[in-house]
C-alpha cells in the first residue's frame, strides 16, 4: 500500500499547503481517507485518485480544517457516478454535520437541481453517507483493514471529541494523530507502527506565543515532544505533518498571523529548527510532509 499526503497544512488558507487530509491506497486499489480539509479533494484528483474509489472517510474531529472539503468530496462522488454511500466514521456530531449538508441542508439547492436529472436520481445514495459515530476501540473492520481509535487531547471533549487512529492492513500498521497535544493514548496507538503520521503544528516558541495570545488553541504537539512520542512508541518511521504556517513568507498570511503567531520568527529556516528539535529524542527515519508526497509502506 501507499499513502498520499493530500493536505499538510493547518487552519489558515495557505497557497503552499492544503488543509488536513491523508489518503491510503491498498494494493487492490481500495482507498481510505483520514480527514478532508480544504484543498484535499483537488489534490486527490491531482494524485490520480477519485472520490468514487474511497470506501471510508474518518474525520478525526470537527474543526473546519479537517472537514470542510467533505461536501465537495460527497458531491463530486455523486457527480462522478459513485453507486454506493461513502462510509463516514467520526466523533459525536458527525451525523449532525453530514445531515446538515445535502437534502434540506446547506447544499439543498445544489441537491435539488442535480437530482432533477434521471442519471443523478439513480445514485442518490452517494450523497446519503453511511454515518457511524465512534467510540474508543475497534471501530471498523472489513476484509482488508482494521481501524482502532482512542481519544487524544486537542479541544474540550464536550465541543468535539478528537481521535487518534491505528490502521492495520496488508500486514502493516499505520498511525494517524489527528490534532493533539502530547498524550499517552497516541503512544499506544502508534506502538511499533511501520509509519506514524503525526501533527507538528507549532515549534515551541509558537506554542508559547499562543498560550499568551488568547487567539486560538495551543494544544498541539511541539517537535521535541513529537520526537519523544515516536521514540517511546518504537515506530519504524515518522512523518511529521499539519504544519501551522510557521515557514510561510506569504504577505497575506504574515498579516493575518499578527495575533496568532510570532511573525518575526516565521520563514523557511524554521523547518530546520523543527527537524533538529524532533531529532533530540528520535533518530529513526523522518520525513517532513508536503502536499502530494507519496509514502510507500
Amino acid at each position: 500500500m501507499y499513502v498520499t499526503m493530500l493536505g499538510t497544512g493547518a487552519a489558515f488558507a495557505d497557497p503552499d499547503r492544503a488543509q488536513s487530509g491523508i489518503l491510503v491506497t491498498l494494493d487492490n486499489g481500495v482507498r481510505y481517507m483520514f480527514d478532508c480539509g480544504a484543498g484535499t479533494v483537488r489534490n486527490m484528483v491531482a494524485a490520480n485518485a477519485s472520490p468514487v474509489d474511497v470506501k471510508a472517510v474518518f474525520l478525526t474531529h470537527l474543526h473546519h480544517d479537517h472537514i470542510c472539503d467533505f461536501p465537495l468530496f460527497a458531491i463530486t462522488g455523486w457527480m462522478w457516478d459513485r453507486d454506493n454511500p461513502p462510509i463516514v466514521l467520526g466523533p459525536k456530531g458527525t451525523k449532525h454535520f453530514c445531515d446538515s449538508l445535502f437534502e434540506g441542508g446547506a447544499f439543498d439547492s445544489d441537491f435539488r437541481a442535480r437530482s432533477a436529472y434521471p442519471l443523478r436520481q439513480g445514485n442518490l445514495e452517494a450523497v446519503r453517507p453511511d454515518i457511524r459515530e465512534v467510540s474508543p476501540g475497534l471501530v471498523y473492520e472489513d476484509e482488508d483493514v482494521k481501524i482502532w481509535c482512542d481519544y487524544v487531547e486537542h479541544i474540550p471533549r464536550e465541543i468535539s471529541e478528537c481521535f487518534g487512529i491505528r490502521f492495520e492492513a496488508e500486514g502493516k500498521v499505520l498511525a494517524f494523530s489527528g490534532d493533539t497535544s502530547p498524550c499517552a493514548a497516541m503512544v499506544e496507538l502508534a506502538r511499533d507502527a511501520d509509519v506514524l503520521f503525526h501533527e507538528c503544528t507549532f515549534p515551541e516558541a509558537f506554542v508559547e506565543f499562543r498560550k499568551k495570545s488568547g487567539v486560538g488553541t495551543f494544544a498541539h504537539t511541539p517537535p521535541s515532544e513529537l520526537g519523544k512520542i515516536a521514540r517511546d512508541a518504537g515506530v519504524k518511521s515518522l512523518v511529521a505533518t499539519h504544519f501551522g504556517h510557521f515557514e510561510s513568507t506569504n504577505p497575506v498570511i504574515l498579516k493575518a498571523a499578527e495575533h496568532h503567531l510570532p511573525t518575526d520568527l516565521m520563514g523557511p529556516d524554521m523547518m530546520h529548527d523543527v527537524v533538529k528539535d524532533i531529532r533530540i529524542a528520535y533518530d529513526g527515519p523522518l520525513r517532513m510532509a508536503y502536499d502530494l508526497m507519496r509514502v510507500e509502506v
